[in-house]
């Protein structure tokens, strides 16, 4: 099949990588412009864009998504189908113009954790289970009719980023049968329709959703840690200085102190939630490095005296 594959981050290379390896034709990649990143502003491509530089293939890096010069290079393409892995929203004028229309890469269970970090949120929930689904798209966003879906357990020490990575090489293989679907039904695979009595949101995390709030019970602030962890990260303060947690334990000894407060026992540091303490094992202290907490008590040693 001829197909345009649309991405933006890490997240989608591994199912470009292997479309591209397949005997499907990749006639274009479309992504996001390169812009400034960093402290340096210095001008930095996607993910996919760097993969699909090394790999030689054609990439259209739109402003908009209705230039009309960009509908008229798609249209030349004469797409069988769009792929899309974490990009933007399609107009429809787009994920209707290929032969067998679009489909998309979604990471969760659909209907459940509709929206922009289905990840964060199913950690951030406790959820059990995830997965992904592809589907059909539609003009309301991840709400079409879903071709296949894989599941993966989510367990007690996983975090965000591992269950990104997860899902990412799980992604691949569902992107890749089910194109090979599409291909061998001519465009008409078996559906199944999404009940939106089970839709649950999965909205985009902003700062300001990061801090932590230790007034809860030590399972809730457990999974709010992990299910931020490595990335936005989730952050408490104090004396004005912000402090990213990124890794922690259940002590599983009752908490009488009052939740948020800190304490060192035997080289280790602790904060107080509504039940029970956590272990702080990876902090960041605001401007400096990720580290242990050995290694963050060695520096910090003042400031942590004045939470005994």
């Amino acid at each position: 099949m001829n197909i345009i594959f649309m991405g933006t981050p890490e997240f989608a290379v591994p199912s470009l990588n292997i479309l591209l390896n397949s005997h499907h034709n990749i006639s274009a990649v479309v992504t996001v412009p390169d812009k400034p990143k960093g402290r340096g502003q210095h001008i930095a491509q996607s993910d996919v864009k760097k993969f699909a530089v090394d790999a030689g293939l054609n990439i259209l890096q739109p402003v908009s998504l209705k230039d009309p010069v960009f509908i008229e290079e798609m249209k030349d393409l004469s797409p069988d189908l769009i792929v899309v892995v974490a990009f933007r929203i399609l107009p429809k004028n787009i994920f209707k113009l290929p032969k067998y229309g679009s489909i998309n890469l979604h990471a969760s269970l659909l209907p459940k954790y509709r929206g922009a970090a289905p990840i964060n949120w199913a950690v951030i929930n406790g959820e059990r289970e995830t997965g992904v689904t592809t589907f059909f798209l539609q003009e309301k966003v991840d709400t079409g009719g879903i071709i296949m879906q894989k599941n993966i357990d989510i367990n007690a020490d996983d975090n965000a980023g591992s269950i990104h990575d997860k899902l990412m090489k799980l992604g691949a293989q569902v992107v890749f049968d089910t194109v090979d679907l599409i291909e061998n039904t001519n465009g008409n695979p078996p559906v199944s329709k999404q009940n939106n009595g089970e839709a649950t949101p999965a909205p985009k995390i902003f700062k300001e959703d990061c801090r932590i709030n230790f007034d809860q019970s030590v399972d809730k602030v457990y999974d709010f840690i992990r299910g931020l962890s490595p990335y936005p990260g989730a952050f408490t303060e104090y004396n004005s200085k912000q402090i990213k947690i990124f890794q922690t334990t259940k002590s599983h000894w009752d908490s009488l102190k009052g939740p948020g407060r800190f304490f060192i026992k035997e080289g280790k540091l602790y904060v107080s939630t509504l039940n029970e303490f956590l272990e702080i094992n990876e902090l960041q202290m605001e401007g400096k490095r990720r580290m242990n907490s050995a290694e963050f008590l060695n520096g910090y040693s003042d400031l942590f005296k004045k939470f005994k």
